[in-house]
């Protein structure tokens, strides 16, 4: 009887191969994790870089609305200044031209505003 025997693989081998096998995986999944990471990191400074963009849009728009109303209330505060000042030149010019008129208009207006506030 001719039996042939199978000579086992040496287990040496077995266990290098398992070795390898495991190896390549960890590779495979170190080398997916990292690609991974890296989709991540990009897609945050994605968002990052559109958040900075979109602050800085609204704090210029916010600097330029600030520098239109500060010149407009220069404009009205310049206009009212203007205004008062006519008004005081007027108020000379009448003094200087009838100030007997003048004097009695002042005295009546102290003694109403003196009645009115003793009330």
């Amino acid at each position: 009887m001719n039996k042939q025997v199978q000579t086992p693989e040496p287990s040496g081998n077995r266990i290098d191969e398992s070795a390898e096998r495991i190896k390549q995986a960890t590779s495979n999944v170190v080398e997916s994790t990292k690609e991974a990471v890296d989709r991540a990191a990009d897609h945050v400074e994605e968002g990052l870089h559109h958040a900075t963009d979109k602050a800085a849009n609204a704090a210029n728009r916010a600097t330029d609305k600030a520098a239109e109303i500060s010149e407009r209330g220069r404009e009205v505060y310049d206009e009212t200044m203007d205004r008062a000042d006519a008004w005081l030149e007027q108020a000379r010019e009448y003094v200087r031209e009838k100030p007997v008129q003048s004097v009695a208009i002042a005295l009546g207006a102290g003694w109403l505003l003196g009645r009115i506030l003793r009330r």
